[in-house]
């Protein structure tokens, strides 16, 4: 089948119109397919190359964020740790002195009994001594086991101070 081309001459579309060479009968440049396949090459290897690079930063990036995010985070938990100590140290202070004070305050109770009777003090006064001193015993070891409880969970000791406090406070409140 002929099929006349914009230039006007009549060309054929059968299998003879498939001949590798052109109308002037010439083969095409091989210079010129060859040359276009190395540009071809040399861009995609230049592409290869910016994109490697491009993923290279990114890891780079994304090491140094997580770096940064690890460092501060294990600044953040020295921090947390040294506030529990803190206040693990102050309950636990907090808890000896109540302790101390309350067998104090029991042995002054026990002195002023025997120092008011007499003749019925020497039976008293052993009675309140033994007192004080269970009483004594019994605070130390009452503060002791505050303070295991203490270090244990110090949240909930917070917590349970938190609520002796309010109630102490609404107490004193209704007598005013």
């Amino acid at each position: 089948m002929n099929a006349i081309t914009p230039s006007g001459q009549t060309s054929s579309n059968g299998p003879s119109s498939r001949n590798p060479t052109s109308s002037s009968g010439q083969q095409p440049p091989q210079n010129t397919r060859e040359s276009a396949a190395q540009s071809a090459r040399s861009s995609a290897e230049a592409l290869k190359d910016n994109v490697g690079d491009a993923l290279d930063r990114g890891k780079s990036g994304i090491a140094d964020s997580a770096s940064a995010a690890r460092d501060s985070l294990a600044e953040d938990m020295t921090k947390l740790r040294a506030d529990m100590a803190s206040m693990q140290q102050t309950i636990s202070k907090f808890a000896s002195e109540a302790g101390s004070e309350a067998a104090q305050t029991a042995r002054n109770v026990g002195e002023a009994v025997a120092s008011q009777v007499s003749s019925a003090a020497g039976g008293i006064a052993d009675a309140g001594a033994d007192m004080a001193a269970a009483a004594t015993q019994q605070l130390k070891t009452f503060a002791t086991e505050i303070e295991g409880m203490a270090r244990r969970n110090p949240l909930g000791t917070i917590a349970a101070t938190l609520c002796v406090g309010v109630v102490i406070g609404m107490m004193s409140r209704g007598r005013s």
